[in-house]
């Protein structure tokens, strides 16, 4: 009896073995279509976190399909960061640019002045405004780094979620670029338009950009066709004036003076901190930087954060003389107009 009991007994384990062990074998070495449908509900549930986290939908210009969509404000937020902002960033800086994303479209939401765009939408997806792309398009571009890349950022997102900059209670005129040239410009030396939270402050982080240098040859024919001069010597022009950023104010180039913004543009340099000198057929363009230089600085944003500075103590870095508010009274006004 004894012994018939054992056997009863070992083949209850025996069963309990076949049903549960396969399923503790298995589960860390999921197959891809069950890591796809439990990575599935994941996705759902930041959907619904982020929906609700939003008041308000965004309609956003799509560029290349010549379409609107309507986003949940917190939704289009994470497209901006994740597309603005490389997701290897640390923690902060990727909270302190969901601030800035934020902030920018509660401003254009509850601006009197909008400018008309294609089919009534608030904002288009291009630098013009924020480059914005879709979770289909951060797929493809970030292909087996994408659940990695797009928590981080969904999460910075989710945490910062009720919060803007402001300054004397208005949200602020955003602004960020890439890369300074170890300062940030004053917004009326490239603009001519002054805000007193845009003001020139050091950047020195920025040093480990890969963005921080770089040279730029044009031919001789094609520099002159560009800026519609001549050059007669070897000589090419002089810089007469510097920003308080450390950039190029204005050059002069035979009779005629250009402002260091019209030289970037015309010649597609990176920044207007740039050198130049003649050699032979060619001229060789040194820059440092990439982009306008007013406002935050991402990489320096970077380095901060990597020093071990808030989100917080970045933006007030930056944007000098704001405050990080409660983003509800604004989402009703953006409520009212829409």
């Amino acid at each position: 009896m004894k012994r018939l009991k054992l056997f009863i007994l070992a083949g209850v384990v025996f069963v309990i073995a076949t049903i549960f062990i396969p399923s503790i074998l298995v589960l860390p070495f999921s197959t891809d279509k069950v890591s796809g449908r439990l990575m599935e509900v994941s996705e759902q549930d930041w959907d619904t976190r982020l929906s609700e986290a939003s008041a308000v939908e965004v309609s956003v210009y799509r560029s290349r399909l010549d379409k609107v969509e309507q986003l949940p404000i917190e939704q289009y937020v994470v497209g901006v960061v994740a597309s603005e902002m490389p997701a290897n960033f640390e923690e902060e800086a990727l909270k302190a640019q969901s601030l800035a994303a934020r902030t920018y479209i509660i401003k254009q939401l509850v601006n009197d002045h909008k400018v008309a765009l294609l089919k009534g939408a608030d904002v288009d997806d291009t630098q013009a405004h924020q480059v914005y792309k879709s979770i289909e398009e951060l797929k493809k571009q970030w292909g087996t780094d994408y659940f990695t890349n797009i928590e981080k950022i969904r999460q910075a997102v989710y945490e910062t979620k009720d919060e803007i900059i402001v300054y004397d209670n208005a949200p602020i005129h955003v602004s960020y670029f890439s890369t300074s040239n170890g300062f940030t410009e004053n917004a009326e030396d490239y603009w001519k338009t002054a805000f007193p939270y845009l003001k020139s402050v050091e950047s020195p982080w920025d040093i480990q950009s890969p963005k921080f240098n770089d040279t730029k040859v044009i031919q001789v024919s094609e520099f002159e066709k560009k800026l519609n001069i001549q050059i007669t010597d070897e000589q090419i022009g002089e810089i007469i004036a510097l920003t308080e950023g450390k950039r190029v104010a204005k050059v002069k180039i035979g009779k005629k003076e250009f402002t260091g913004r019209e030289i970037r543009e015309k010649l597609g340099l990176n920044s207007t901190d740039f050198t130049w000198e003649r050699k032979g057929d060619e001229i060789v363009i040194q820059t440092k930087g990439y982009g306008h230089g007013v406002g935050m600085s991402q990489y320096g944003a970077n380095g901060m954060a990597k020093e071990g500075k808030t989100y917080t103590e970045i933006l007030k870095y930056y944007y000098e003389g704001v405050e990080i508010t409660d983003v509800h009274p604004f989402i009703e006004k953006a409520v009212v107009k829409k």
